[in-house]
């Protein structure tokens, strides 16, 4: 099977190029350093022309209020050239939840970006993940000052990026959804008790103190980010992902 996927030379991108690859099929990674741009269109047409299947993983620059504009245009270009080469399935990769968090305006492009999605012309799945255990140094250090990192009690469900990254692929060589799968990690916890099973695994100096006004998901209302009902429940548990 021929794949394209467009964000192949990124942290996820690539791992899925990797493992489709590794089972016979044939994925091309594609991004800006490859001559392929959603925004422009540059090089898109020749990058999904002929391919059987494309998985679309290209990210916003910026998680601000510019977001919607990104997936807007990107998605125009990217169905409009998809139906053009004959693509039979497109594969996005979302957020779990993203559609209950409208005070966030990523999470908002992140919905929009599906809602096209599903109105365009093509078959599609969309594969909608928590948050990747990988980021939790990262949002950690968007609310630490000195010693000290701010962090809300929201409740988490994280989960490894390989196992996102084989899901994306096992989607992608199956049938069109023509729906959303939700995928999340087997343990939900507070995210300023994440920050502190961080800080014990890799202790830094930092302690973590709960603030339910601190940073990005201070906005999400209780457990909107957790996976619910029909969600596919991943084996890796973070403090396992840790050590």
């Amino acid at each position: 099977m021929k794949i394209a996927v467009l964000g192949g030379t990124g942290f996820i991108g690539s791992q899925v190029v990797q493992k489709l690859n590794a089972a016979g099929h044939e994925a091309v990674p594609h991004s800006k350093s490859t001559g392929v741009d959603v925004i422009t269109g540059q090089g898109l047409e020749e990058a999904v022309a002929g391919a059987d299947v494309v998985v679309n993983l290209t990210n916003s620059p910026t998680f601000d209020d510019a977001s919607p504009g990104f997936f807007q245009t990107s998605m125009d270009n990217l169905l409009a050239a998809a139906e053009k080469g004959g693509v039979g399935h497109v594969v996005v990769l979302s957020i779990v939840g993203a559609d209950q968090v409208p005070g966030l305006g990523y999470y908002r492009a992140k919905v929009l970006q599906e809602d096209i999605l599903k109105a365009g012309p093509i078959p599609y799945s969309i594969v909608r993940a928590t948050q990747f255990m990988e980021f939790m140094d990262a949002v950690l250090s968007w609310t630490t000052e000195g010693d000290t990192v701010r962090l809300p009690a929201t409740p988490l469900q994280p989960i490894a990026a390989q196992e996102v990254s084989d899901v994306v692929a096992d989607v992608a060589v199956g049938p069109p959804l023509n729906g959303t799968l939700d995928i999340a990690g087997p343990d939900v916890l507070p995210l300023d008790e994440i920050g502190r099973i961080t800080l014990s695994a890799h202790p830094d100096g930092r302690i973590v103190v709960t603030d339910d006004s601190a940073g990005m998901f201070a906005a999400v209302p209780g457990d909107a980010l957790v996976g619910k009902g029909d969600v596919r429940v991943a084996p890796t548990h973070y403090r396992d992902w840790l050590s």
